[in-house]
């Protein structure tokens, strides 16, 4: 059993057991976090729910694992021959969780 949930501004495909990475949600670690904007449930068989938008009763219950920050990308512009040089860096917050089930 599978399901897409929305996220962050994101779709995300979840299955029962995986860890996913998604943006910033509010939460200690190892609290139970369940993510209600379920767009889509499909099985095993060929029974598929597409929600218009979102699946009614669906849900999708985890634990979220860790609460970090990605490693540090650079941002470097420049233009040649005027003297214009910018470096910035950046971290993007995420959360992980780890689905344990689906419902609907």
């Amino acid at each position: 059993m599978y399901a897409v949930v929305r996220t962050g501004g994101k779709q995300v495909r979840v299955e029962p057991g995986e860890s996913v990475r998604v943006e910033k949600l509010p939460g200690e670690v190892g609290e139970v976090i369940e993510l209600d904007d379920v767009l889509l449930v499909g099985g095993d068989d060929d029974d598929i729910k597409i929600g218009t938008p979102v699946v009614d009763g669906a849900r999708v219950v985890g634990t979220i694992t860790s609460q970090d920050r990605h490693r540090k990308i650079t941002i470097f512009k420049m233009k040649r021959r005027t003297g214009y040089r910018r470096k910035q860096g950046h971290r993007q917050s995420y959360t992980e969780i780890r689905v344990d089930k689906i419902e609907g």
